[in-house]
């Protein structure tokens, strides 16, 4: 059963006989946020090719960027819609001829042959691979043409959080996993008043956080399905 804002504040004070005074709504916001953080977490990690996005996000979760003549490193923090990137898994390069190819990533600090990145040759062309470095990724040759959105990058992000004007929003995990929502608040509000339940919530939080895993690592084995029948009918545009 999915749910709304609303309702899971109220689970939350039936969980542990708070109300608006002992537990602030602010307080359960903050709660509620922290626990979809987990969550998601856990959802990237099993997914796999299938991909966690919160689906209350209203656009894909890939950015592009221009690709730009004699500028060797991408920046990236936040998405178009401002929302922060937590990973990224895939980064296509655009040739001169407007093609996309996927590139695959190297670790300059421990791959043999990597000397482009290092060597001071500054060599010229079409990138065909990089190299993560904090908030960026370093191509191994410097592009020697520009390209409009000739960078495209997918990747994880964020959730998208709860305020405490909310009402109806529901959150954007499968309906099945809600309920985390409301038990992991629930535990840390147990926590922090020495609740004789804590014990109870921390179990049920555990067993949920097994079903996030289930949930999500059987939506990856669906997604290898369809790519591998048509894989030959992708497209990147």
């Amino acid at each position: 059963m999915s749910l709304t804002f609303n309702q899971t504040i109220s689970l939350i004070d039936i969980e542990v006989g708070s109300n608006s005074t002992s537990y602030p709504l602010a307080t359960k916001v903050l709660d509620i946020n922290v626990s979809m953080d987990t969550a998601i977490d856990i959802a990237i990690k099993e997914c796999g090719t299938g991909q966690f996005d919160d689906t209350n996000h209203t656009d894909y979760p890939i950015i592009s960027t221009d690709l730009n003549a004699n500028q060797r490193d991408v920046s990236y923090t936040t998405d178009q819609t401002g929302n922060l990137i937590l990973d990224i898994y895939k980064v296509l390069v655009m040739n001169e001829s407007g093609v996309y190819s996927e590139i695959p990533q190297v670790d300059v600090q421990s791959e043999y042959n990597t000397q482009s990145f290092t060597n001071g040759e500054n060599q010229t062309g079409t990138p065909t691979s990089y190299d993560r470095t904090g908030n960026g990724i370093i191509f191994n040759v410097i592009p020697s043409y520009t390209k409009l959105n000739g960078v495209k990058i997918y990747i994880n992000r964020e959730g998208s959080y709860f305020t405490i004007s909310d009402t109806t929003k529901k959150s954007g995990l499968d309906g099945r996993l809600h309920e985390y929502l409301v038990i992991g608040p629930a535990y840390k509000f147990a926590c922090r008043k020495g609740l004789q339940n804590k014990d109870d919530l921390l179990n049920r939080m555990l067993i949920l956080e097994n079903k996030i895993k289930e949930v999500y690592a059987r939506k990856d084995r669906d997604v290898r399905k369809i790519l591998s029948s048509r894989s030959n009918k992708i497209n990147y545009k």
